[in-house]
Formats: structure tokens, C-alpha cells, sequence
């Protein structure tokens, strides 16, 4: 499934760096992820997790938190209300580049960042959490130890999941402004609560308190056996197949219908919207494939421009022209390039040179052929490479009649 990465930008004017998983056909949604404390977008129940929802046509941005993964900043210098922040800048660039996201999914810590964030971001319409604490207070028993050095100190070093961080006074103090769980009974969006019996870093009575303190329509899902960071891939797959099943009845976005859905004709392509901006799809009866703009022009990057996927025609026409000629007058041909660049230039003969609109596309074809050939044999290839069916289009008026239904 197409993956991109981006680059977008928090409060601070620091680089976020994230991934987003893209299905291959329709796109149902998007969703938000954010991972569990000191983890990152790369943490395995985060990939997994969104691959398998991607895999169900849900898009999933991942990112790595302030100061983490490969995101710029200090992660002494952050907190709480930092990572929220995070999430909205996050949000703000979907809504900017693709689509606002209807889902937020948060892992641990990250589960109770999505809950505080929510209720903020008006394009959600589901929250979903994964072995997550009520508040972000609750995380504070990490730092007993370090709580107490604290009191006499501006920061100390800490050590966690085999780590070590720098924490300062003031991590510790934003936790206390978010000890209260007020926001969940304001949530006003469906709920999901997974959570583990066995989970030994965030008990199952923070579920418990999640569940009671907010209002229908919520649900809870016993992780039976799984640990906190769902490191069984089957953990991960099962999260995503329930959670598909259960969100699709609060999205009202409804898919576009995927190829399978409606054949296409011998002969004919189809090309669908993938996003309100320029990726599309493009179906034939037996194939799909995917056709955008560069990130500098607004698009997302997951395929060839219209103008390549032009160049594509002609230059594989011409390839396999040559090779069909080749086989049959047996030459001794081993390998066959075709390199293309298409430009507009001013017609040489054009009697309003000096119009800047006065241009003629150009298309430069440089044809590669690798063998045991001499100068006749070459320059009848070149022959019929002119002969190739697409070239012969290209080459002849075309008449394009178009209809809107």
C-alpha cells in the first residue's frame, strides 16, 4: 500500500515528522495516530496498526511527537499540552493537504492525548484508545523517584523502556492541570476503549474510569493476553479488524465505489478521485494504478503526473514495438531503453514567436538499443519506432469529444 512521508510544522515552527499509510483503492476516512509515551511513529502496534486499517481503506497519519523519533525539537522542553498541540497541528495539516480527520487513535499516553484533543477538533466524529490512562496524570508513578529530585532540582534524567529522557519541573507540573476526566463526560463522540487485563503499565481500572465518566454510544474490548505495547502482530490486527468494524457506523463519509464494484469495459479507463486535491485512480478492466501532482504543486506525490503517465505510453509503446520487430526478424537486440522528456518550446516557424502563448509541445524521445547490430538494422529500429501505435496517435489529429452526465 502507498506510503508518504511528511513534514509539517508545530507551534513552535519545528519539523513533525510523519507517515501516512494510504489504501490502494478507495479512501473511506482519515484518522489521526498518536503513539504511547517516548515511543514513535515507527513503535510496531502503530505501524501495524495503521497498515491493517489502511488495508480497509482508512488513511492513517502517524507522526512522531516533539522532541521524538525523527521530529525536531527538545523533549526536555515538552509536556502534555505540547503533545496536544502536536495532534492539532497534525489535524490542521490533513485538513490542509488532504482530508480532516474523522478518527483519532491514541496508544497509552497517547490514548489520553487523543481524548483531551478531541472534543477540539470538530472533523472527529470517533475516539479510539488503546491501553490508555483516564488522565495524564496518571503517567506521574513513572516519575516517583525522579518527583522527589524534582523539589530541589530544575530537571534530572530518567530512564524508561530502557531509554533515558531529561524531565524538568515543569513536565511534571502540566500533567497536574489534565488530573481531572471533566472532558470525557463533554466528549460528545463515539468511543472505543481497548484495554488489556494483563497490561502492567496502565491498569485496566483506568478503562474502567474512561468508560464510566463518558456518555453513549462507547464501547469497551478486552485485549485478553495482550501486553501494553501489543507486541504480538496479532494483537495489532485484531485492535484494527474490530475497530473497522466498529467505526464504519460513525463515519458518514461514505467510500467511493472501488473498481470491483462497477467493471470497466474492454477498452475504456475510468479514473476515480482518491482525495479532494489530485490523487486519482485509474481503472482499466484488469489493472489500477495511481496518478498525482508533486507535493510543490499540492498533491500528495503517490504516482506519475498526466504528463508522465503520457510519456509512459509513448515510451513503452515504443518498446514493445521494437521488441515485437526484433523477435520476429530475429536480431541479435539484448536490451532496449527508452528515455522521454516532454516540454513546450516557441515553433520555429510559428509567425507569433514573440507570444509567449505562441508554443508547440515537444516530446524528446532517446531510443537505447543494446546489441550485435549494424548501422542498417538501427536506423530501420528507428523506422519503426515511428511506427508505434501510440506515436502514430500522438502524430495524427485527434478529435476528443467529451460529454458530461
Amino acid at each position: 500500500m502507498p506510503r508518504i512521508k511528511t513534514i509539517f510544522q508545530n507551534t513552535q515552527g519545528e519539523s513533525l515528522a510523519g507517515a501516512l499509510e494510504l489504501p490502494e483503492g478507495a479512501i473511506k476516512a482519515y484518522a489521526l495516530f498518536a503513539h504511547c509515551f517516548t515511543c514513535s511513529k515507527e513503535n510496531l502496534a502503530a505501524t501495524r496498526i495503521a497498515q491493517a486499517l489502511a488495508a480497509q481503506g482508512i488513511a492513517v497519519l502517524r507522526f512522531d511527537f516533539t522532541g521524538l523519533g525523527s521530529s525536531q525539537g527538545d523533549f526536555s522542553n515538552t509536556n502534555f499540552s505540547s503533545n496536544l498541540q502536536d495532534l492539532q497541528a497534525a489535524a490542521h495539516y490533513l485538513a490542509q493537504h488532504h482530508t480532516a480527520p474523522a478518527l483519532l487513535i491514541g496508544h497509552s499516553l497517547g490514548g489520553a492525548a487523543a481524548l483531551a484533543a478531541a472534543r477540539d477538533l470538530p472533523s472527529v466524529k470517533a475516539v479510539v484508545t488503546i491501553n490508555a490512562p483516564a488522565t495524564a496524570a496518571h503517567v506521574k508513578h513513572l516519575f516517583a523517584d525522579s518527583y522527589r529530585e524534582l523539589q530541589g532540582r530544575q530537571a534530572v534524567q530518567v530512564t524508561l523502556a530502557g531509554r533515558s529522557f531529561t524531565i524538568t519541573r515543569q513536565f511534571i507540573d502540566d500533567l497536574e492541570q489534565y488530573n481531572s476526566v471533566v472532558h470525557l463526560q463533554t466528549l460528545r463522540k463515539a468511543l472505543l476503549i481497548f484495554h488489556s487485563p494483563m497490561d502492567t503499565t496502565v491498569s485496566i481500572d483506568e478503562a474502567a474510569r474512561i468508560y464510566s465518566s463518558a456518555r453513549h454510544p462507547k464501547s469497551f474490548v478486552s485485549l485478553d493476553h495482550a501486553d501494553h505495547l501489543l507486541t504480538d502482530p496479532a494483537d495489532a490486527r485484531y485492535v484494527a479488524d474490530m475497530l473497522c468494524a466498529w467505526v464504519n457506523r460513525y463515519l458518514d463519509v461514505a467510500p467511493l465505489p472501488h473498481h470491483s464494484d462497477a467493471p470497466v469495459e474492454s477498452g475504456t479507463v475510468v479514473v476515480r478521485e482518491l482525495d479532494k486535491k489530485f490523487t486519482r485512480e485509474i481503472v482499466t478492466p484488469q489493472h489500477r494504478l495511481i496518478s498525482d501532482e508533486p507535493i510543490k504543486l499540492g498533491g500528495s506525490d503517490l504516482g506519475p503526473n498526466p504528463y508522465e503517465l503520457l510519456l509512459a505510453a509513448l515510451g513503452s509503446c515504443t518498446s514493445m514495438t521494437l521488441r515485437m520487430y526484433a523477435n520476429h526478424k530475429q536480431l541479435d537486440l539484448h536490451d532496449i531503453r527508452v528515455t522521454l522528456h516532454h516540454n513546450k518550446v516557441h515553433a520555429d516557424d510559428c509567425t507569433d514567436c514573440d507570444n509567449e502563448t505562441a508554443l508547440i509541445d515537444v516530446i524528446t524521445r532517446d531510443i537505447r538499443l543494446v546489441g550485435n547490430l549494424n548501422p542498417q538494422q538501427r536506423a530501420r529500429l528507428l523506422e519503426i519506432a515511428n511506427q508505434c501505435p501510440v506515436h502514430r496517435t500522438l502524430y495524427n489529429k485527434i478529435r476528443i469529444e467529451t460529454t458530461v452526465s
